[in-house]
């Protein structure tokens, strides 16, 4: 390619989506019931190939990624202008990339595809390699974010098993202490029974044991003058 020309990300973004197409709007749905936050949806485009709706964001960075990668001197990215050139001209898929083929040689000389095939071998090499890094920061955030998360998670989780055995342990107390105080007012009727019944026996042998004494002496009061 040459050297970076002006509007140069603007012609890399016409390969890749169609630009006179509005970008998708997301459905806004309002729910009346509270209920966890969601992030909000990014804007897509559709791409060139209307087999999908793709991010604007990274169509952005990836436009940017090959622009700042841009070859000296012709290569697939000509080509390819070429070959969009062609679309309005009605002609078929094969004669379309031949004609762009011949206007493409005729930029510089070019007479074999390998300049194609080298340059294009390139590009993916960059956005492989970026894809690489964006993944393994991708990884990184899942462990420093979700995994703090995950870990946090797991914490309360442990916290509340805690919590339930200490409250089965404290319900086993207070249905041990309920049996425990049906037992005790079983045993105060028990033992209050046993208690009268001695003290009324105890009276009773008292009462025997006055009386007894006190006849006698009636008697030695009686009989003894």
């Amino acid at each position: 390619m040459a050297d970076s020309e002006p509007g140069i990300g603007r012609k890399i973004l016409s390969f890749f989506i169609n630009e006179s197409d509005e970008p998708v709007k997301q459905e806004t749905v309002t729910n009346s019931t509270p209920g966890p936050s969601k992030p909000a949806a990014a804007p897509t485009v559709p791409n060139v190939a209307g087999t999908a709706n793709v991010d604007r964001k990274f169509v952005e960075h990836f436009v940017n990624l090959l622009e700042k990668a841009n070859l000296p001197g012709p290569d697939y990215f000509e080509y390819k202008q070429a070959l969009q050139s062609m679309e309005s001209l009605g002609l078929g898929e094969e004669k379309q990339f031949q004609a762009a083929w011949a206007s493409f040689k005729a930029m510089g000389g070019i007479k074999d595809t390998s300049i194609l095939r080298t340059s294009a071998d390139q590009y993916l090499g960059i956005l492989d390699k970026d894809r690489a890094s964006f993944l393994k920061d991708v990884e990184k955030a899942i462990k420093d974010r979700v995994g703090a998360l995950q870990d946090e998670h797991k914490k309360l989780e442990d916290s509340n098993a805690a919590f339930t055995q200490q409250i089965a342990d404290l319900q086993k107390k207070m249905d041990d202490n309920k049996n425990r105080l049906g037992q005790i007012s079983g045993e105060i009727t028990e033992q209050s029974a046993k208690i009268t019944a001695n003290k009324d026996s105890f009276e009773l042998t008292y009462g025997s044991f006055v009386d007894q004494i006190k006849s006698d002496l009636d008697k030695i009061n009686q009989y003894l003058k």
